[in-house]
């Protein structure tokens, strides 16, 4: 009997990434479609066999699409057909599936990106700016202007 591996998944720009979380795996099977996936290994030292099949969310490039097995999980690098458009999830369908769940620690909101890390900045920039204190900042190292040991921008 085959039992689906854990997976942790996020999304990209230009790519959706599944991470398989299987110890030790032997004989890695990884099949790209164009809107289908599958996962197949034996994991962890008493050999279980794992099967994944996925009808994905949107199209990939089953060519520029790849994978790269550690000792501790598979990671699955799969090349969005149409770059630039977000997967609000993996599968087609809605269902859950019990055995994946979103990748939280590297999910980004990456459609807006560049507006949004300005504002950030912005508001950070603001922040530093409203803490006040003394215009200079103390004398740390106790060395003189231009004479550290350190500086990596002295003439030779």
């Amino acid at each position: 009997m085959r039992h689906p591996a854990t997976a942790k998944w996020y999304d990209r720009r230009d790519y959706v990434f599944i991470e398989f979380c299987v110890e030790d795996s032997k004989d890695v099977t990884v099949n790209f479609e164009t809107a289908k996936f599958g996962f197949s290994c034996l994991g962890g030292t008493d050999n279980v066999k794992h099967l994944n099949e996925i009808d994905l969310f949107g199209a990939i490039d089953q060519n520029e699409s790849k994978h790269r097995r550690t000792d501790r999980s598979v990671l699955c690098c799969l090349r969005k057909a149409e770059s630039g458009k977000a997967w609000p999830r993996l599968t087609k369908e809605k269902a859950k599936l019990n055995w994946l769940s979103v990748d939280f620690n590297n999910w980004k909101d990456w459609e807006d990106d560049s507006d949004e890390e300005l504002s950030n900045f912005d508001r950070f920039s603001e922040m530093m700016n409203s803490m006040g204190g003394d215009d200079e900042l103390p004398d740390l190292d106790g060395a003189e202007d231009g004479e550290s040991a350190d500086s990596d921008d002295e003439s030779k």
